[in-house]
């Protein structure tokens, strides 16, 4: 029987270090993981010259490597990349691979520039006695607060492994749902500015051309269509103002949405918007109940839970009815009626989180309204697609239709003047 040098720490966060028998490694690393430790680094003892080497490089913090910092300019780490990463090594830790090895495997294998940095560090930092929920804290642009919650909940239950798989399941759904609110807003967008694009042009460079040959015709010309011409030479003649005023006033709003009221309209306008407005409102209730959900079962406290929802609600409309209810929670009521008494969340919602509050399965109830709002995010997001198509086209039809109509009204009079 070989002897195995391991460091890990226990439930309670401490870290142990010692030998143990075993015939190979990786009935080491099961045997201790069996005692309910998170395994560091096992690596053979005195009888295996490179497993001794292998250890005084985990003991001294990894040799000669740098402390590398993310650095500005860097590629954006993406919803995908934290995925892929979370996945591959929630299978890692699961099948009793160390997690430092782990960590370094995900380090020498991603593709984004920012994260293998950060994944470098964060090596660095377990190796040298950190929880890994810690070394993730020190990276909070990258790992938000849900993820590091739920790595310490792991730490503390001892099932690290069963937590990042939790997560990774978490983050597929967030990013499945993200994605289909892209596809949901991408066409309308690009149509707008479309419509937008097609009626300046029409305005500022093909319908002056005709005040000419109206003025030659020597007839009345139509209310509309005198009114279409006015407003087109008046975008002729304050082209350059008129854009620049558009672009002071986007990026105007832009900063005044930024601001708390300008947040708190932003929010509302997108939750009273006729089409649209559905659509995001059962986007956060979907969000809130997934988070909230993924958070208890992983061992995170109802209120540290309430938090960690309230920042990530997506909404301020939301995240102030959670904060709310927070606060009364923290009293000592019970959450249920401090939600209903918000009107932001349906009755179906509060009645569940408190049926789910008295009988003692949150979790699984909030798990059941996430599920719903996803299958009616994806119903809506289809019909939308099938409606928002002919609406656009509609709208480019009235528009350019509209300036046709009245181009030719006065040619029609004219016309019907010479038939008399």
């Amino acid at each position: 029987m070989k002897q195995f040098v391991y460091k890990t720490k226990s439930k309670a966060g401490k870290v142990v270090e010692g030998e143990i028998g075993a015939e190979t490694e990786m009935e080491a690393v099961n045997e201790l993981q069996r005692r309910g430790l998170t395994v560091i680094s096992v690596s053979q003892g005195r009888s295996g010259g490179a497993g001794k080497a292998t250890r005084a490089k985990a003991s001294s913090g990894g040799g000669d490597r740098p402390k590398q910092a993310v650095s500005f300019g860097q590629p954006k780490v993406r919803g995908q990349d934290l995925v892929l990463m979370t996945r591959q090594l929630a299978t890692m830790v699961s099948a009793g691979i160390p997690l430092v090895e782990g960590l370094e495997i995900l380090e020498g294998q991603v593709a984004n520039k920012t994260l293998q940095k950060a994944l470098s560090q964060v090596v660095v930092d377990v190796r040298s006695g950190k929880d890994l929920s810690q070394a993730l804290a020190s990276h909070p642009k990258i790992f938000a607060d849900i993820f590091i919650n739920m790595i310490k909940a792991g730490e503390a239950s001892g099932q690290l492994d069963v937590v990042l798989d939790r997560l990774a399941n978490y983050q597929e759904a967030s990013e499945n749902l993200r994605n289909e609110i892209k596809s949901a807003m991408t066409y309308p967008v690009v149509s707008l500015i479309m419509i937008f694009g097609i009626t300046t042009f029409l305005l500022v460079f093909i319908i002056p051309r005709f005040e000419e040959m109206f003025i030659s015709m020597n007839v009345e010309l139509p209310m509309i269509t005198q009114m279409l011409l006015d407003t087109s030479l008046f975008m002729k003649s304050n082209f350059l103002l008129m854009g620049l005023a558009f672009v002071v006033a986007i990026i105007g709003i832009a900063f005044w949405f930024k601001t708390p009221k300008g947040l708190y309209v932003r929010d509302w306008l997108l939750l009273k918007a006729p089409i649209m407005g559905p659509l995001f409102s059962k986007v956060a209730l979907s969000r809130f109940s997934k988070t909230f959900s993924t958070l208890i079962r992983s061992g995170v406290p109802i209120l540290g839970a309430l938090e960690i929802v309230q920042s990530t609600a997506g909404n301020r409309l939301f995240s102030d009815a959670i904060g709310a209810a927070s606060e009364r929670v923290r009293q000592g009521e019970t959450l249920g009626d401090p939600l209903a008494a918000s009107k932001v969340f349906p009755p179906m919602v509060t009645r569940m989180v408190a049926i789910g509050e008295r009988s003692g399965s949150l979790e699984q109830l909030l798990e059941k309204i996430s599920e719903f709002y996803d299958a009616q995010v994806s119903t809506t997001v289809k019909s939308l697609t099938s409606l928002i198509e002919p609406l656009m086209i509609a709208i480019m039809g009235f528009v350019v239709g509209g300036m046709v109509v009245s181009i030719f009204l006065p040619i029609f009079k004219m016309i019907g003047s010479l038939n008399k």
